[in-house]
């Protein structure tokens, strides 16, 4: 960042760092072990929808990459596609290696412009919905935990809750207006 940068508030705009996917089994973990969320074993990319022969042979890039597992492609009411990847609960490691492999094809082909989040999702025992979402273009991570979509209400003390938790573990959007809500986001 330059003097004139500095002058003038801009600030370097923060770079997405995939690597911090691998840190999500320990989270993950320190969630089950503190407040009862389980992995549901699913996980998804969320991008601006593309469309046409490019994505088609990045999706088979994807599968490839999955080791033949196809994954599920599914289209939101706000313009938006999520790559969702299955995975046993337990297989919490080798489903943040697969989110890491599709956000990194993705990026690779061009489409990191596009990317906005990667979601896992948790489960507690009373079945409350938990997502930890990945900010793409921040870098961070943040909880979003619906109780209606229908209603649009979610339970912010949980999420506080959660990021006071995992906070040791992931790095978390210190940001709370920057925490948007995912409303249907797979596996949450």
């Amino acid at each position: 960042m330059g003097i004139l940068d500095a002058i003038f508030g801009r600030s370097k705009q923060v770079q997405p760092n995939l690597d911090a996917l691998f840190a999500l089994p320990t989270a993950a973990l320190t969630l089950e072990a503190s407040a009862q969320m389980h992995p549901t074993g699913v996980g998804a990319v969320c991008f601006r929808q593309v469309e046409g022969g490019p994505f088609a042979r990045l999706k088979a890039e994807v599968t490839t990459l999955l080791g033949g597992s196809e994954p599920e492609e599914v289209h939101d009411d706000f313009g938006y596609t999520w790559l969702v990847v299955r995975r046993e609960p337990s297989q919490m490691s080798e489903l943040c290696t697969d989110l890491h492999a599709v956000n990194s094809t993705l990026e690779a082909a061009g489409f990191g412009p596009s990317l906005l989040c990667t979601t896992i999702g948790l489960r507690s025992d009373a079945g409350q919905g938990l997502a930890l979402v990945y900010l793409y273009k921040r870098g961070t991570f943040y909880p979003f935990a619906p109780v209606n979509a229908r209603t649009q209400d979610r339970d912010n003390a949980l999420e506080l809750q959660v990021r006071a938790i995992v906070g040791g573990d992931l790095p978390i959007e210190s940001d709370v207006s920057r925490w948007f809500p995912v409303w249907g986001a797979p596996g949450v």
